[in-house]
């Protein structure tokens, strides 16, 4: 679907379903940006590092993996080990966002950002201009 569009100098976010099966459906595209998503388990961090390895392989653009969820260095050191080479940002664990959920929110739009609004922050920030949406802030 994705590839056939004509987007110009648009931004697409496609947020794809968990696995790998979009990326093997990606023939010759080329994306400038494939966010791989990690939470410091044994089967999402076995499915990110086939995702990125493929992603990589197939020259999609730049692989950022987004370790989400980490509780501490060993959270960290854990995702970073199975993708070595692969740039890891990490997103802390933060009640914050699971209290944004259950008021039915953005953690956005609470009061205080949380350390995992302000790295995904950081995080947009850093993006290629264009891809990234200013926060404003």
């Amino acid at each position: 679907m994705l590839g056939s569009g004509d987007f110009g100098d648009a931004v697409v976010i496609a947020d794809f379903e968990a696995g790998i099966g979009t990326i093997t459906r990606l023939d010759e595209q080329k994306l400038d940006l494939v966010l791989v998503v990690v939470e410091p388990t044994p089967k999402s961090i076995e499915v990110g590092s086939r995702a990125a390895g493929l992603a990589s392989e197939k020259s999609l653009g730049r692989v950022i993996v987004v370790a989400n969820r980490v509780r501490g260095e060993d959270d960290l050191a854990m995702i970073r080990s199975a993708l070595p080479g692969q740039e890891v940002v990490a997103i802390p664990d933060d009640r914050a966002i699971v209290e944004a959920d259950r008021l039915g929110v953005s953690p956005l739009d609470l009061p205080d950002y949380g350390p995992a609004v302000r790295a995904l922050v950081e995080l947009a920030e850093s993006l290629p201009v264009g891809v990234a949406h200013s926060s404003g802030s």
